[in-house]
């Protein structure tokens, strides 16, 4: 034991001694973290139920990305009870697998909204976004009018969903070709809405924003946050209990 603490205490009091053997450590400690990623396809399961953005969903997602949403909104419930029992299930990876960049994030100056789809309606996000206080009294939510006011810029919703294919989102050809006007018809409910359920399972096609006939940054935005924790079905995952 003794020699063992003496040999230690070389180590200890030699510089290059020490930086040899710290190195040495942390490279095996990485070659056994990095080395096994090489030999598997992915490290994260796949989940029935998710899928890309649709076209529309995606333009919504750029603008909660440009006006900076992520900064008081996470979207990464962590499974412990409190957050649970308050926000929902908790995240899978797998729900965020088609995201570039992510939204996780621990910062909830606002609520996480993992699980906001289909929590309010139309309106309630409508008039949430034009004037927070309206709906939530203590909100500290600057005020997102503008957006009903913008006209939403379809011109290369095509090349987008292009660069992410790029990157391995399963976009296909006929996706790609057909965005546009699969994002037309998810704001309207009118046109291609067979073909665009057949592409997007789950999406939900309507006047987000209660102005017909216009699509406008308003309705992109609300359709990519009613989206928001509905692809995944966890009643159907949920354990059933044994009938005695």
């Amino acid at each position: 034991m003794a020699s063992l603490l003496h040999r230690h205490k070389v180590i200890e009091r030699n510089v290059t001694l020490l930086a040899i053997f710290a190195f040495l450590v942390v490279a095996i400690g990485g070659i056994v973290e990095i080395a096994p990623l090489f030999w598997i396809d992915s490290t994260v399961t796949k989940v029935e139920g998710v899928r890309p953005y649709s076209p529309l969903e995606l333009a919504g997602r750029d603008i909660y990305v440009r006006e900076g949403c992520y900064g008081c909104h996470s979207q990464m419930i962590r499974p412990f009870r409190d957050e649970t029992e308050r926000y929902g299930h908790y995240s899978l990876a797998a729900e965020s697998m088609y995201d570039h960049p992510f939204q996780w994030g621990s910062e909830r100056t606002g609520p996480d909204l993992a699980r906001v789809g289909g929590r309010y309606s139309d309106e309630w996000h409508v008039q949430h976004l034009k004037d927070p206080r309206a709906v939530v009294p203590e909100s500290i939510m600057p005020p997102y009018a503008f957006l009903a006011d913008r006209d939403l810029d379809l011109s290369h919703i095509g090349d987008h969903l292009a660069a992410l294919r790029r990157v391995g989102v399963p976009y296909s050809d006929e996706d790609i070709a057909k965005a546009a006007d699969d994002a037309a018809a998810q704001a309207s409910g009118e046109g291609d809405t067979a073909g665009l359920a057949k592409r997007y399972p789950k999406e939900q096609a309507r006047d987000f924003d209660g102005n017909p006939g216009r699509l406008t940054e308003m309705d992109a935005l609300v359709a990519y946050l009613q989206g928001l924790g509905t692809q995944v079905d966890f009643k159907a995952a949920a354990p059933r209990e044994e009938k005695r």
